[in-house]
């Protein structure tokens, strides 16, 4: 089954203290929501998203803001079952083909969609999603590029979400909501977790 098809939105992670990485994919994973997207903005990214492959197996997590070679390489050692990058570049999508694991090269607009479709890649990032283009942009895309599926991310919100999961080449959405920094400070999972089944819902 491919990656967009798991849950319809994917949680977009950011962790500061790795001590936190477990409990919160288990709210995840308890909201329905298995498939979790550890950014690679901090010095925990790593070792939450090792301690999460390690100690939650419902759980499917990747690797987010994946620039590199090197992040490839990190990322996949550390357990990530798949990786999402902000932006492709040819020497990153070689990396990511050579990486072993499903990934998401992100893109912004149709030529560089195309680009990733020449070397049969059909799954992708669009970002940043609403400052993008948003539902209308991907809308006129799926005419010329009907073929081509996406997870959209960046600045979606519960409110917007369905709009963008009605769209045919829209498989699921990805989103910051679900894990409030205030939320994670304060260790309160039980409002991950009902955050999480509030998306679940959502298609």
């Amino acid at each position: 089954m491919s990656l967009l098809d798991l849950a319809p939105v994917v949680p977009v992670v950011v962790v500061d203290d790795a001590a936190a990485a477990v409990p919160l994919a288990r709210a995840l994973v308890a909201g329905g929501l298995p498939v979790i997207e550890v950014t690679l903005r901090t010095d925990a990214a790593l070792d939450a998203i090792r301690r999460i492959a390690d100690e939650v197996p419902d759980a499917v997590v990747g690797a987010g803001t994946v620039r590199s070679a090197a992040d490839v390489a990190a990322a996949v050692a550390a357990g990530s079952r798949f990786l999402v990058s902000p932006g492709t570049t040819p020497s990153l999508v070689d990396a990511m083909l050579d990486g072993g694991v499903p990934f998401l090269p992100g893109v912004a607009t149709a030529s560089e969609a195309m680009a990733l479709r020449e070397r049969g890649i059909t799954e992708m990032k669009f970002f940043p999603a609403e400052a993008a283009g948003g539902v209308p942009y991907l809308k006129a895309l799926s005419g010329p590029l009907a073929d081509v599926r996406f997870c959209p991310t960046g600045g979606i919100k519960p409110a917007t979400a369905p709009a963008y999961l009605a769209l045919p080449n829209v498989g699921c959405v990805g989103g910051t909501w679900l894990t409030p920094a205030d939320a994670l400070a304060a260790g309160d999972f039980a409002r991950v977790e009902k955050l999480a089944l509030e998306a679940s819902a959502l298609r």
